[in-house]
């Protein structure tokens, strides 16, 4: 039909056809949310609430397991939007990592309506935390619809990736924004001291993204999108993909000299991320992200003990 608008192929909001009926089955769609991913926002809650209870001697098993679950969905149906915005827009294509609409695995329709039932999961999540934190509801209101907007925007309405702002809303989402919320909704306060220690799990994190949209540069390139990486180039991207994943542990390892040696802990992945510094030198980067966000783990958790078992006098910012 002339003047019809055509995507990847397939006119926008056309049915697949028979020969070209989505394969959509539990695995699909459970590899459509990239679960590999979510250690970006389970550690930043389990960061803030541990420093909660850090600073305040409050911790409610409860408030706990439904943060989690909260940011799960969001960060869940923000992994859907990325695939759906990305394959309407012509980003994804033959040779894209995400191939979940490319090889119709599952239908646009599906993708659209699964992260929106998320969103409603993680609005749910909210809801009974407003009955259930002693913060509030304004201040978490705050925060939990400025960390979905952040899911949202990186595709999709202004679409952060595709002006070079991803990196840092996906910085701010899955640093300060979670570390935040999750400390707010254990204690009832807030506080700047969430966010000095969002920042190395943050800079953790935004390696995986970075990392990505570096493997992604000439596929994006050729869509007409401006990352990051784009904008400076693959020695430049190099450079700062190795102080994004470098300077967390320098900064642990200057606490640990000054404040608690518990924070040599998460220093001790040092030696996997080299092994990540140079598969990026060389060129690996078809499964580095997933690499990476295994060390995330890693590296977020053994983090969160450190700051758990060192005494409050000794973690800066505390009280006690």
């Amino acid at each position: 039909m002339a003047g019809e608008k055509i995507t990847n192929g397939v006119p926008y909001g056309e049915k697949y056809s028979k020969t070209e009926k989505p394969k959509g089955t539990f695995y699909s769609v459970v590899a459509a949310l990239r679960p590999w991913s979510f250690s970006a926002s389970l550690v930043p809650v389990a960061l803030g609430s541990m420093l909660a209870y850090k600073d305040s001697g409050y911790f409610n098993v409860w408030i706990f397991i439904v943060t989690c679950l909260t940011a799960l969905s969001v960060h869940g149906a923000g992994n859907l939007v990325n695939t759906y915005f990305d394959y309407m827009k012509g980003v994804d294509g033959s040779k894209s990592d995400d191939r979940t609409l490319v090889d119709h695995i599952l239908a646009p329709n599906d993708v659209a309506q699964l992260g929106a039932a998320l969103y409603t999961v993680g609005c749910a999540g909210f809801v009974l935390l407003v009955y259930l934190s002693p913060a509030k509801m304004e201040h978490l209101a705050l925060l939990y619809f400025g960390g979905l907007s952040g899911s949202f925007l990186y595709t999709g309405g202004l679409g952060l990736k595709y002006i070079a702002l991803g990196d840092i809303a996906i910085f701010l989402t899955f640093g300060p924004v979670t570390v935040m919320f999750s400390f707010l909704a254990q204690c009832g306060k807030l506080s700047l001291l969430p966010l000095w220690y969002a920042v190395p799990l943050a800079l953790n994190t935004e390696a995986i993204l970075h990392c990505n949209n570096t493997r992604d540069m000439e596929t994006d390139k050729a869509s007409g999108i401006i990352t990051l990486a784009i904008l400076i180039g693959r020695t430049a991207s190099y450079l700062l993909f190795v102080l994004l994943l470098f300077s967390p542990y320098i900064s642990l390892f200057v606490l640990a000299l000054h404040y608690s040696g518990w924070f040599l802990l998460p220093v001790l992945s040092i030696f996997p991320a080299f092994s990540r510094e140079r598969d990026f030198r060389e060129g690996r980067l078809r499964r580095l992200p997933q690499k990476l966000a295994q060390l995330n783990i890693v590296f977020g958790l053994s983090y969160v003990l450190a700051c758990f078992l060192a005494k409050g006098s000794m973690l800066p910012g505390m009280r006690h």
